[in-house]
């Protein structure tokens, strides 16, 4: 039986991915975007291919404001909020008015600086280390790319700087449907917290917590492995009808993180649906119970190993490791240390990121929108209330 070789390139979290026969790997040169010709990667950018692309990313730009998830709309607002100008907080979507801009100068450019030896992984599953060294050698060393030998320009190491804060999109949300059955008009807000870096011994409480949390939509079908008894569903969902969504997101980085809730509702019920959310990130501070949380670790170890039964996902790990961490642990050193996260990790980790500043993200209709200040409150009282506010007139 012939055997099957998954190889991976991971630069700068970028990949490819190809499938060859092991008795074929001399083969592999033609594979390697440094020698083809036909890859995109050292392909001559013709100015056609570079305006359909172009085309590709303006439409892909209006398709983002037309979808009825938001979600990654609301995800680059609030690490914008969340980083104020700076790494992580800065415009990952391109701007449209950049788009014309980009040319086969700028894409060298690119290529150059950030696509370098030390920021590149080789990863291999079902192949010899000494075979896939050999190839490396072979096709790799010594090859000049499309994009030139010259030096690459220096690349900003800056450190992220967390610093909190707001950004609000007022949209008309009545429009947005998928179908002739129209979509009830939502608003969305997300919150989020910052929490640590994926480097850092808190990462595992962090992953536990979230995954805690868990969260959905309120017209999940549910079965096995959904988390339909995460504080989001049991707490939220289940409790309030008109609660569209409530999703616990964790994302970490080289230097930071950040956990969020991302929560949709009509516009004229957003103020009470700040306080719900709010609560929900006090709690977090507060009594662990034992079942709910031995049953976050177990989903959490089962989503891992059940990712990790796909020959892709596994070589993906490895390369992603190890660009990230400069090493790997194996699945069950990860499922030790995620079973020995104990209720009083939970609470340490929760306490410490409420003592931060939050990002606050918010799209549609923001009428009843609280004021900053007042979500800050919330989140430094014992029962996350708002704080009460008198009209005259409504």
């Amino acid at each position: 039986m012939k055997q099957n070789i998954s190889v991976e390139l991971l630069i700068f979290w970028k990949n490819w991915h190809f499938r060859l026969l092991i008795d074929l790997t001399a083969k592999m040169k033609f594979c390697l975007p440094w020698r083809s010709t036909g890859v995109f990667v050292t392909a001559r950018h013709q100015d056609e291919e570079i305006e359909l692309t172009r085309m590709a990313v303006r439409f892909e730009l209006e398709d983002l404001g037309m979808r009825p998830d938001p979600e990654p709309l609301l995800t680059e607002m609030i690490h914008e909020a969340a980083y104020r100008e700076n790494t992580v907080g800065l415009h990952r979507l391109c701007p449209t008015e950049n788009i014309a801009k980009i040319d086969r100068s700028v894409l060298h450019s690119y290529l150059r600086n950030y696509y370098t030896p030390d920021r590149m992984v080789l990863a291999g599953v079902g192949v010899g280390h000494e075979q896939l060294v050999e190839c490396a050698r072979n096709y790799l060393l010594g090859t000049r790319p499309a994009w030139g030998s010259g030096a690459a320009a220096h690349v900003d190491g800056s450190v992220a700087q967390y610093t909190g804060g707001i950004v609000t999109l007022e949209r008309d949300m009545s429009s947005v449907s998928l179908g002739p059955t129209p979509f009830p008009e939502l608003t969305h807000i997300m919150i989020g917290l910052e929490s640590c870096s994926f480097l850092e011994g808190d990462f595992l409480p962090f992953a536990v917590l979230n995954m805690m949390m868990g969260g959905g939509g309120s017209f999940s079908a549910g079965g096995p492995g959904k988390g339909m008894f995460t504080r989001l569903y049991l707490n939220v969902l289940n409790r309030h009808h008109w609660m569209y969504n409530a999703t616990s997101y964790h994302h970490s980085y080289e230097d930071t993180g950040l956990l969020c809730i991302h929560a949709s509702a009509d516009p004229r019920q957003v103020r009470e649906m700040v306080e719900i959310i709010t609560r929900e990130f006090v709690l977090m501070a507060g009594t662990v119970d034992v079942v709910e949380l031995e049953r976050a670790k177990t989903q959490l170890m089962s989503m891992l190993m059940m990712n990790l039964e796909a020959r892709p996902v596994i070589f993906e790990d490895v390369g992603r490791q190890v660009l990230a961490t400069r090493s790997r642990k194996l699945p069950h050193e990860l499922c030790t240390l995620i079973r020995d996260v104990k209720p009083e990790d939970i609470k340490r980790v929760a306490s410490a990121m409420l003592r931060r500043k939050p990002a606050v993200a918010a799209l549609g209709d923001l009428s009843d929108l609280p004021a900053y200040e007042h979500v800050q409150a919330a989140l430094a009282n014992k029962d996350g209330r708002l704080p009460r506010t008198y009209r005259l007139f409504r």
